[in-house]
């Protein structure tokens, strides 16, 4: 029987498509799975340290700071509000220069401009922990949410202009509605060029994860790190080419002790998440390797005082630490730190204080932090 005109022209879509598919393939370039190691942290020259930001708002929240690389210094992104996952939180920030002159806070990204630009478009009401992009000029990752709380967030990436944003997209990050994603650390770099994303699942089997991305962000590859805990906001240290630690927090409000995972080949697999014998008071991490498998972390590590924020140095890969300085002493609260090394061989920290109700960020070198 002959075919008809509809026929023929299914057989040639299908055709077209298995062809275009194979094509696809063919000129796919497969991931590579080598940690880029950042270079050694400079530990020679007279101690340095610095306080370039000690920021209380007149009322509200100012949380979650994240420290954003750019060429004439760094920014310090947080959001701010009447109160967290409320509709009138926006990310503001300042930049800080490499003279340490800082600029006043500014609206940098709101809901309602994020709306506006999202493809395809989506309500956004309340924005949460955003950082950098790195690889990507002017890029951000923020945490929006469209509809609920936390749990039901997502993670956008949003392209900045010189006036707010100028195009947002979410990640394809689960194909349950795409929900309940949310970042926290910076990225990790692979001997590729290319990055991953720390990221982390909210909602019920709660998991962290390093989302693998390819030259234009899209989402390749997704690795777990799972276990018994409640293992959220990884914070990812290559150790070499194939080896990384990641440091978790506990969801759970009686945790005890910070959490942790090993890979050994990249990040293609990675052990059971279990605790370590650091204590911490359900509070992420901020940790930086500084080479030759020593780490610098700023961590609550006193169970019972999410005020105390210590800096501590491990030698050994993240499997014994010792005391270097105390940032926090204690009877507030002092969470949510990220650190970053500058180009200039100095080390950036911010983290947020008096209860979400204020940012506070450093400049040092590691002569201070070794107290040299």
């Amino acid at each position: 029987m002959a075919l008809g005109a509809v026929q023929i022209a299914v057989l040639a879509l299908g055709a077209l498509s298995i062809g275009l598919s194979a094509w696809s393939i063919r000129r796919d370039v497969p991931l590579a799975w080598d940690w880029a190691v950042p270079a050694p942290v400079r530990r020679a020259g007279p101690p340095v340290f610095e306080t370039v930001l000690d920021h209380v708002p007149e009322t509200g929240i100012a949380h979650s700071p994240a420290i954003i690389l750019n060429e004439g210094g760094m920014s310090v992104l947080w959001f701010a509000g009447s109160q967290e996952a409320q509709a009138d939180v926006d990310v503001v920030g300042v930049d800080i220069g490499t003279d340490g002159t800082v600029s006043p806070v500014t609206p940098r990204l709101t809901s309602a401009a994020l709306a506006d630009v999202f493809e395809p478009r989506q309500l956004v009401v309340t924005l949460g922990n955003t950082i950098q992009r790195d690889g990507a000029e002017d890029k951000l990752y923020t945490t929006a949410v469209s509809v609920g709380g936390w749990a039901m967030a997502s993670v956008a990436e949003v392209a900045m202009g010189p006036d707010g944003p100028r195009h947002a997209r979410k990640l394809n990050l689960s194909p349950l509605l795409n929900r309940s994603f949310l970042v926290k650390s910076p990225m990790v770099g692979y001997a590729d060029g290319r990055y991953a994303l720390p990221a982390y699942f909210e909602m019920g089997s709660t998991y962290g994860a390093l989302v693998r991305l390819d030259g234009q962000g899209r989402v390749r590859d997704m690795r777990r790190m799972a276990g018994p805990m409640k293992a959220i906001q990884p914070m990812i240290v290559p150790l070499d080419s194939s080896r990384a630690v990641a440091f978790l927090r506990n969801f759970d409000s009686g945790s005890r002790h910070l959490l942790i995972s090993r890979t050994d080949d990249g990040g293609r697999t990675w052990d059971t998440v279990r605790e370590t014998d650091m204590p911490n008071p359900s509070a992420p991490v901020a940790a930086l390797g500084i080479g030759e498998g020593a780490i610098l972390m700023a961590v609550n590590d006193d169970a019972g005082d999410g005020g105390i924020l210590n800096l501590v140095l491990s030698e050994d890969g993240g499997e014994t630490w010792r005391h270097l300085r105390t940032l926090e002493e204690g009877g507030g609260d002092a969470r949510y730190p990220m650190m970053r090394a500058l180009p200039d061989g100095r080390i950036a920290l911010v983290y947020s204080v008096r209860g979400k109700k204020g940012i506070r960020a450093y400049v040092f070198n590691l002569a201070w932090a070794l107290g040299a």
